[in-house]
């Protein structure tokens, strides 16, 4: 039998939390559309066996978002709960509450605004998809405020709106938190400004700390480096990166073929045409991650054990979220995690970025 991929004993501690996590999250959103519920709960237990005691999934998941499949990875997640005696006592459970509507009118009607309400809602629906007492790290998806996020580039005064603020959305947290039904606080595809201004009302107001910021980083997407990075280290709030493998085109499988909607078993890139109007099917995203695949290869390493090496050795990152659809892309990434990279390969990879910057930031 083939031996099972493993994580080193030590945890990483999030924010001031007393969360202890490994270092490599299991991101779940492909559950419940690409991945069914029998091989969904095959990932989960190799994933543990292996030695990875955190899971991320959201209130919004499955991915491609879609009303039918709305809360469906939560649901799968917490069947696997149920089925497995002390699991949950052996894991880090996160999640996340869906922000203002971004076209999904299945959720809260399709809200311009995250209310107090709504947070304490969305909460109690997930608990009871997940069939557990408590969430360990409850986080906002997105920002409620007009924000550069999902790959925008600029902040647009224009497109300003009226919103729930921070310190309302804080004591939402804090009522969840003193019920027992969240334990710490995150945030996910936020800014420097966002980060802070959290903070800031958080002692201002003796509310609920933001402990960790659960934001993209891969090699063709590094906006964290602008600025976040900085806020998270002085701050000590923790960065989860997701997307390291920018939807796969940093496997190389796209490489030849590209994004081939006649081959939907390439991936989520080629399968689903809502995702090729995103951020990492634009084609310079694609066409800069052939050069970092390529540059893999130079060295000796394939394309996924280099995007990956490159987050899990890196100083910014606690945790680095990985999202596959079967066992086997599991067990590729967490061959990865002893990979290291020479001064060589780092001066080359920098290389690359200043000549083509972030095309999928």
């Amino acid at each position: 039998m083939k031996a099972i991929p493993s994580l080193p004993a030590a945890r990483v501690s999030l924010g001031r939390s007393d969360l202890s996590v490994s270092p490599v999250c299991l991101g779940t959103m492909t559950f419940g559309e690409q991945v069914g519920q029998d091989e969904a709960h095959a990932i989960l237990d190799r994933a543990l066996a292996a030695g990875v005691n955190f899971i991320d999934t959201a209130e919004m998941y499955a991915v491609p978002a879609r009303a039918e499949t709305c809360g469906a990875t939560e649901s799968i997640i917490g069947e696997w709960l149920a089925r497995r005696p002390g699991a949950r006592q052996q894991v880090v459970l996160a999640t996340k509450v869906a922000g203002p509507s971004r076209n999904m009118a299945w959720i809260r009607d399709g809200a311009r605004d995250l209310k107090p309400e709504h947070i304490v809602a969305a909460c109690e629906a997930s608990l009871k998809r997940l069939q557990t007492d408590v969430i360990d790290l409850y986080q906002i998806h997105w920002p409620n405020r007009n924000a550069p996020a999902f790959g925008a580039l600029y902040f647009d005064p224009a497109k300003e709106t009226e919103n729930s603020t921070i310190e309302a959305q804080l004591r939402a947290m804090e009522t969840l938190v003193r019920d027992g039904k969240v334990g710490h606080v995150g945030l996910s595809n936020e800014t420097p400004w966002g980060v802070m201004a959290f903070l800031r009302e958080a002692e201002r107001h003796g509310l609920p700390r933001v402990e960790t910021v659960q934001n993209p980083y891969a090699l063709t997407s590094r906006a964290v480096d602008n600025g976040l990075d900085e806020v998270l280290w002085r701050e000590q709030v923790s960065l989860l990166a997701y997307s390291p493998l920018a939807f796969g085109a940093l496997t190389g499988k796209y490489d030849g073929p590209g994004l081939d909607a006649d081959q939907p078993e390439l991936g989520r890139l080629a399968r689903f045409e809502s995702m090729r109007l995103q951020r990492w099917a634009r084609g310079e995203a694609v066409s800069v991650a052939a050069k970092y695949n390529a540059l893999a290869r130079a060295h000796g390493l394939t394309p996924t054990q280099l995007a990956l090496a490159f987050c899990y050795r890196n100083w910014r990152v606690a945790s680095t979220i990985i999202g596959v659809t079967s066992v086997a892309q599991l067990d590729e990434c967490l061959a990865a995690w002893p990979v290291t990279l020479s001064d060589e390969l780092n001066q080359a990879i920098d290389a690359l970025r200043w000549q083509h910057r972030d095309p999928a930031q």
